[in-house]
This record gives structure tokens, sequence and C-alpha cells, in this order.
């Protein structure tokens, strides 16, 4: 567990500010910045997802002592993912009965899987609903092995910030409820009324520790009972958007193609393929009904059960984005661990240090991939776990502009327009500057400021609110900022405009 830990800390900590900042990653840094300039939170039922994260990132910022967003760094905000990211290792202690050896191969293989390191980096939801998942999971497992109540308050708990966390929680809930009643069927056990009792109380500890907690976050620590009204109406903005196709769609086998061979047109092949198939033998050697019988073995049906069952319905849901893979792969690791000690078992003693060395070459090739993913191939297309992210062009937008508020003696006023709030994630990017107005398009109210940044869609409108509108003698020169063309995202030009006594201030700066 210690060299898990400390490996997965090595991939998962260094330069956190390396990767641009996703559009969604600057989506909830400035949702949070309002929480920590405010103290104010606003679940928002078609947006953003739940609030834990939010308030998780509250104490990374304090201790930084951060109060506004200008201040946040992208060390702040993605350390929260890579805490709870190395927290799923300490929890497999919490399922341990899969047995001593596959539980310290499923910790090592957590450490360096390409998903789980690349996604405890990311600033989103993910990997805070996967841990609370995995938390659950071995709370009403203690639970049901016979532990005290504490146990299902804990469970209850879990489930509460799952609830809160990200609106996906349904699928993983759904998928544990199905997983558990058919190992109850395959069980054939009769309950007796005393643990019937015992259960009765479970349960209701846990709904009522699971409620409160829910109620909690959503009411803004019962200051926003709106919040808890909008996070029971989410649902049908998110049952509506699961359906789309045109909208992050992809094929059923999308998830099964991350995970078992991804090429792009450079790069190298990527694959977890390992984890995938030792999961597999895992799973089979389970179900086929050999071994010794007992919680362990019901816990590995369990898991088999949930990690088919939650690889089923993603595929077959449509909107499919790449983070969603890890509600697969935690339980997938776990069945991974179980999986290598029977291949080991199957080989002869001669050989069992073979496959050890191999094993452990195939697991050296998995933190190979994650390291690559986060620090060569971080933005690039080519890894199959960057989707949709911005260039490293948003880091040199915000450079030239910070050359241009040195020139600008009054502050400096931006204009950035993009249909459909498509400028993501500048503001992010863009929020030291002290005036910058979004805009979708070019309105009757626009009014030209010394900088413009705008998509090449609007620039016909832009030119003839520039140089038609104002009257003659008011007609400032604009001239291109950028001397290359500037990528958003991929297929998202972005160009710029500056006022040309500016532009020459900066040049006379530049040569002085």
């Amino acid at each position: 567990m210690v060299v898990a830990l400390v490996a997965g800390a090595m991939v998962r900590l260094p330069e956190l500010d390396l990767r641009p900042m996703h559009t969604d990653e600057a989506v909830h840094a400035v949702k949070f910045g309002t929480l920590l300039e405010t103290g104010t939170y606003r679940y928002d039922k078609n947006e953003y997802h739940g609030p834990t994260l939010n308030y998780c990132t509250l104490l990374p910022a304090w201790l930084a002592s951060e109060t506004n967003l200008m201040q946040v760094t992208e060390g702040t905000l993605r350390v929260v993912p890579v805490f709870f990211g190395l927290g799923l290792i300490v929890l497999i202690l919490l399922v341990w009965d899969i047995g001593p050896g596959p539980a310290a191969v499923s910790a090592i293989f957590t450490a360096v899987s390409p998903a789980m390191v690349f996604y405890s980096r990311y600033y989103i939801q993910e990997t805070l609903l996967v841990f609370f998942a995995l938390a659950l999971i071995g709370a009403a497992y203690r639970f049901l092995l016979g532990g005290r109540s504490l146990w299902s308050v804990v469970a209850g708990i879990c489930a509460g910030l799952m609830f809160a966390t990200k609106e996906t929680w349904l699928i993983s809930a759904g998928a544990m409820g199905i997983a558990l009643l058919a190992v109850l069927v395959l069980r054939r056990s009769v309950v007796g009324r005393p643990e019937i009792g015992r259960y009765v109380r479970g349960i209701g500890l846990g709904l009522l520790s699971g409620t409160v907690v829910a109620v909690l976050f959503f009411s803004s620590f019962l200051t926003h009972w709106e919040g808890v009204r909008d996070s029971l109406l989410a649902y049908q903005t998110y049952v509506g958007r699961a359906a789309e196709e045109t909208r992050h769609g992809h094929p059923w086998y999308y998830f099964l193609q991350i995970l078992m061979f991804w090429k792009g047109d450079h790069g190298p092949v990527w694959s977890e393929a390992t984890i995938v198939l030792f999961a597999v033998i895992g799973i089979a050697r389970t179900f086929r009904g050999k071994g010794k019988t007992g919680a362990g073995k019901d816990l590995r049906i369990f898991l088999g059960l949930y990690a088919c069952l939650m690889l089923l319905i993603l595929s077959v849901i449509p909107y499919k984005t790449p983070w969603l893979v890890l509600g697969v792969l935690q339980p997938l690791i776990l069945l991974a661990g179980y999986g290598v000690s029977v291949f080991l078992g199957w080989l002869p003693q001669r050989l069992k240090i073979i496959g050890i060395i191999a094993v452990a070459l195939l697991a050296g090739h998995l933190g190979w991939q994650a390291y690559m993913a986060n620090f060569k191939y971080y933005d690039d297309p080519a890894n199959p776990y960057v989707y949709s992210h911005p260039t490293d062009d948003v880091k040199s937008i915000a450079g030239v502009l910070d050359e241009v508020l040195r020139v600008s003696p009054k502050g400096l006023a931006v204009q950035v327009v993009f249909p459909g709030d498509e400028y993501w994630p500048l503001p992010w990017y863009l929020r030291a500057l002290p005036r910058v107005g979004w805009w979708n398009s070019v309105a009757e109210d626009f009014v030209a400021t010394p900088v413009i940044l705008a998509s090449p869609d609007v620039e016909p409108a832009l030119m003839q609110r520039l140089y038609d509108a104002p009257p003659p003698g008011e007609r400032p020169l604009y001239v291109p900022l950028f001397d290359r063309p500037m990528i958003l995202r991929p297929g998202k030009e972005i160009r710029g405009y500056i006022r040309l006594d500016l532009h020459e201030k900066i040049l006379k700066e530049r040569s002085g």
C-alpha cells in the first residue's frame, strides 16, 4: 500500500499547472471563485453538477491563503481530485477480503492506471464520485459482514455525498442495487429474524444520514433551500441529456475502445487491456463456482456484476464522455488484482517468479502510459483521455494580454465575442484583467475596447461595427494582436485585434 501511494503521488502531484485548463475545469473554477469570495453557493439544476467539489476546494484555498479567484492557482484546484485519487488506494483496505495479494495488486493498478491518474489531475467531479462509490461499497460490505451500525451510517453518508457530487450517481447506485440483489439470490440463504431487524435499522440509519448530508450540501448548509428542490428537478434535464446523440454522442463500444486499444494518427498505442484481461480472469474464476466460498467470494461476485452492469448501462446511453469510464474501471481494477493471483496460481512453482516479473512489467507499462498521458500528450487528441481540450494557445493568449496590460496605465478593457458561449476556458485565464466583456454576438450595445478577441464567424459583423458604424474621424485603426493563428480548442480558432496606438506602445517597450 505504501509503494502504491508513493507511486500514485509521483505521477499525480508534479506540475499540476502543466496542462491547460479544460472548459469544464474553468467553469467549475469560476463557480468556486464565487463561493470563495462571497461564501455563497447556489446549485444550478441545469449545469455544473453538485456542490461537493466546490466545498472540498475551500480547504486547500484557505491553506494557501487564497481569498479570491485571481489568487487561486491550478494546483489549488487540482490537488482536490489528486487527494481523492490517492484515497482510492487507501479505500482498498475496506475490501481487503478479495485477498491480501489481490488487494495489493489492485492498489498498484489504481496508482498507475492512465485513466485513474489523468482524471485524478482533472478539476471535475468524476474522481470524487468514484471515491464515494467505493467508500459506499466498502462501508456497506463491512456492515453486512456483521459490523456495527456505524458502518451503515458511513455508507449512508457516502451515498449522500455521491448524490451531492454528480447526477450520474444514479447509474452507480442502480448498478450496485441490482448486483446486491443478484448476490442475495445466488446465495439462497435464509436471513433470520434478528438479522432482518439489524438490516432494517441499518437501512434506516443509512437513509437518514445520507439525506442529512445531501440536504446540507444542496441547501448550501441551510441557507438556500431551493437547492434541495432543484436537486430533484435536475433529473428532468439530465435524463433528457443522456439520450442526446448529437452532443457527446459516441458508439456503444466507445469505452471498450478506450480501455482495450486506442491509436491516434500519431503517438503510442494506448491500452489498459492488462487490467481488463486480468479482471476477466478474476470474474471467470469467481463465477465458475470453484475455490473458497464465503464473504470474499460474495464480494467478488458483487464487484463482477457491478462492473458489467456499469459497462452495459454506460455503453447503451448515447451520451458519453471519456471520464465516465472511471466508474467501470474502478471495480475492474479490484477484480484484476484477484485475476493476477489466479494467473500466478496456474503457474508451476518454477515459473512463478517469471509470472511475477511479467505482471510487474505490465504494471510498469501502465505507469509509462500514465506518464506519457500527463506529461507529454496532456492536451493532444492522440491521447484517448483528452477530450475537446484547449491547447497551450490559451496560455499564450493570456501572456500576450498580460503584456498589453503592462502598457495600459488606466487598466485594460477587453471584449470577447464567441457564439454560444464557446469562449471557455478564457474566463479562467483572463481572471486578472480588470474589465472583460463576454458576448455571443456583436450586439447593438457592443462597445469597442482597445483589445477585442473574437471568433472568425463574427469578424464581418465586428468589422462593420468598428469601421462603418462610427462617424468619420472617430474610427480607430485596429491591427492583429497575434502573430500566428490561435486555436482555443480543436476546430475553434480565436482572433485578436488591438488598437494601433496601444500596439505601438507594446512595440516600443519590446524594443526599449
